[in-house]
């Protein structure tokens, strides 16, 4: 008796978790695709090492090592779940003279049968405020287009003859614009920007075929707020806390809090957990909304004094982090000096 018990509470177990794992694909495909309703907001492409590519979040970093600099990044986020995000990127950024700074940054994303691919440009013009140049706000700008796109292909059709999905790929291209703010010293910075700046006045990332309407990923304005510092410990050690609050003025306010030990100016070791915050009301969200955290540890480790390879892993601390094996990111940078380059004014940030 007490067998048939066991193995009928296993049985209504498991079916309690294929239904739910069904319930959240199903969940996935229809914020996807989004066929037939409004289109929804959708959070930027979001990277656990972007302390170390600064670009990523703010066009008023171009330059800010001042020498050529190229960092590259892959992330696989939530591996292991059907359909799992994967996003990665390449970006280049330098001066020409001394108040300009220029940047490009190549980057895609694929989640299930979605797909978008962006190239942007950015402007910095940095103001000294000191005369050594060690101190700066820079005003930033970039634009640049994105290439949504939907795979037919890659779908589970429930009706073979449903003509309202596509056969192969469709796609369209999105233009959109960026602004920000940024200024640093030896060991602070502090910065903010807006992103997706046409997301208000265009509605292009809407495609047709046979005369029905596809919304694909329809971004929305994000607003990025980030400040660190650098604090010496001893001779060989320094701490490096940093901040990073994301907000998109529809869903819940997103926060990174990270920490970095820096030893012998070699190997970062450092921590991130992220949360979202109700930092004012919003009308929109449900009552009963939960916060999404997750936490991240980090290795950066530098070869040499020009490159830099760093990993992450990512793993929810919410009810998701039985279904998946947490988020896996790896980067690359790589400086190319110049003659005015000198390692008694380092870059930390």
């Amino acid at each position: 008796m007490g067998n048939n018990c066991a193995v009928n509470n296993n049985h209504l177990l498991i079916k309690k978790v294929l239904k739910m794992q069904t319930v959240i694909r199903a969940g996935i495909i229809a914020l996807l695709l989004n066929i037939g309703l409004s289109a929804r907001a959708q959070q930027n492409i979001q990277f656990s090492q972007y302390v170390f590519n600064g670009l990523s979040v703010n066009p008023a970093y171009a330059g800010y090592k001042e020498d050529l600099y190229v960092n590259a990044v892959y992330r696989h986020q939530w591996a292991g779940f059907p359909g799992a995000p994967r996003t990665g990127g390449v970006s280049i950024d330098g001066i020409t003279g001394e108040k300009v700074g220029l940047g490009l940054q190549m980057l895609f994303d694929k989640l299930g049968p979605q797909e978008a691919l962006s190239l942007y440009g950015s402007y910095s013009y940095r103001i000294p405020l000191d005369d050594e140049g060690t101190r700066r706000l820079c005003f930033g700008i970039g634009g640049g287009v994105t290439q949504y796109s939907i795979d037919g292909n890659a779908l589970r059709y429930t009706d073979n003859d449903d003509v309202a999905l596509p056969l192969g790929k469709k796609s369209v291209w999105v233009p959109d614009a960026r602004f920000g703010i940024y200024y640093y010293t030896p060991r602070f910075y502090a910065g903010a920007s807006i992103m997706d700046l046409f997301s208000l006045y265009t509605d292009a990332s809407r495609y047709s075929w046979k005369g029905n309407n596809y919304s694909t990923i329809r971004k929305t304005q994000h607003l990025y707020v980030t400040t660190g510092a650098m604090f010496p410990l001893s001779e060989y050690l320094q701490l490096k806390p940093s901040i990073l609050v994301k907000e998109d003025f529809k869903g819940p306010t997103n926060v990174d809090v990270n920490a970095f030990l820096l030893i012998n100016d070699m190997l970062w070791i450092g921590a991130s957990y992220r949360t979202n915050v109700k930092l004012w009301n919003k009308n929109n969200l449900p009552g009963d909304l939960n916060q999404l955290d997750a936490a991240s540890a980090m290795v950066e480790y530098y070869v040499s004094e020009k490159l830099r390879i760093g990993y992450s892993y990512d793993l929810n601390v919410n009810k998701m982090a039985g279904y998946q094996g947490g988020s896996h990111e790896i980067s690359l940078g790589f400086l190319f000096p110049s003659k005015k380059y000198t390692i008694q004014n380092p870059r930390y940030f």
